[in-house]
């Protein structure tokens, strides 16, 4: 039997509730016929100008994105304004897009999950649990061997695919760094999380300058972790690959393909 756009949001949905996804995210399907039929799927990060030329050139029936396109309320999509010219663009190519977001955060193989796994964590935890205790945002685990933060920065820097800002760290370079907790994507709204605050380091992306500067001030005076801020996009690209054999698994004949385009929006940076 032919999967279709429908069959293919049910199968989204078995492994990425939306129910998991926080209240303020817009999860799910964004356009696309649910009873058109689905033979190739690319995953990507971002629904960008780039991803959706690639997903259109590669004649995919669906864009399955981490991000949603709208998130935040618009009024138009005018073809002028990027979102209604990349929707327009994917109506035409009879290409459909879903996004699955902070619901494919939270689950046992989320983001952050992938990433704890990736650096090798043992015994992990959410860093926010859910009700059951299981799922959950940000993961804390525990390394097999000890390192210091700039040894597990260059681990880091070399795990995820390169981009314009690098990893940058806040803490001694030859600190001891033993137990690690870490958030796909954007996480300062964990600092003051218990399990960050117990861990020796915390591992996310988008740290601002004054929760960051907050943080290591009252690490200094009461304890907290040294902080490895890192690519946005580079931290939830690593999920890619695992989202991919899931829906393999769940779709036989489906083809899915990982974008390896760079969607982070940084280009160069110069050392001062």
């Amino acid at each position: 039997m032919p999967n279709t756009l429908r069959s293919v949001c049910e199968v989204v949905e078995s492994l990425w509730p939306i129910a998991g996804a926080e209240e303020w995210d817009a999860p799910g399907l964004i356009s696309g016929d649910p009873h058109a039929p689905v033979d190739r799927i690319l995953l990507t990060v971002d629904a960008l100008a780039a991803t959706v030329d690639e997903a259109v050139g590669l004649d995919a029936d669906l864009l399955l994105a981490h991000h949603p396109l709208l998130l935040r309320g618009v009024t138009s999509i005018a073809e002028d304004r990027y979102k209604g010219a990349l929707l327009a663009t994917l109506i035409r190519a009879d290409c459909a897009l879903i996004a699955a977001h902070t619901n494919a955060d939270v689950v046992a193989d989320g983001t952050s999950a992938v990433l704890a796994a990736a650096l090798g964590l043992a015994d992990t935890e959410p860093i926010a649990p859910g009700p059951d205790g299981v799922t959950g945002i940000g993961r804390v685990g525990t390394l097999a061997q000890p390192t210091t933060l700039g040894a597990l920065a260059r681990v880091v820097a070399d795990l995820l695919p390169p981009t314009a800002g690098g990893v940058r760290a806040a803490g001694d370079y030859h600190q001891p760094i033993s137990r690690v907790a870490v958030c796909g994507g954007a996480g300062d709204s964990l600092l003051a999380a218990e399990a960050v605050r117990g861990a020796d380091v915390y591992i996310t992306a988008d740290l601002r300058h004054h929760p960051a500067s907050e943080a290591r001030e009252q690490a200094a005076l009461g304890g907290g972790p040294a902080l490895l801020d890192v690519s946005h996009w580079a931290s939830e690209w690593l999920w890619l690959d695992t989202a991919a054999a899931a829906l393999r698994d769940a779709l036989p004949g489906v083809e899915v393909v990982v974008s390896e385009l760079r969607t982070d929006p940084w280009d160069f940076a110069i050392l001062q």
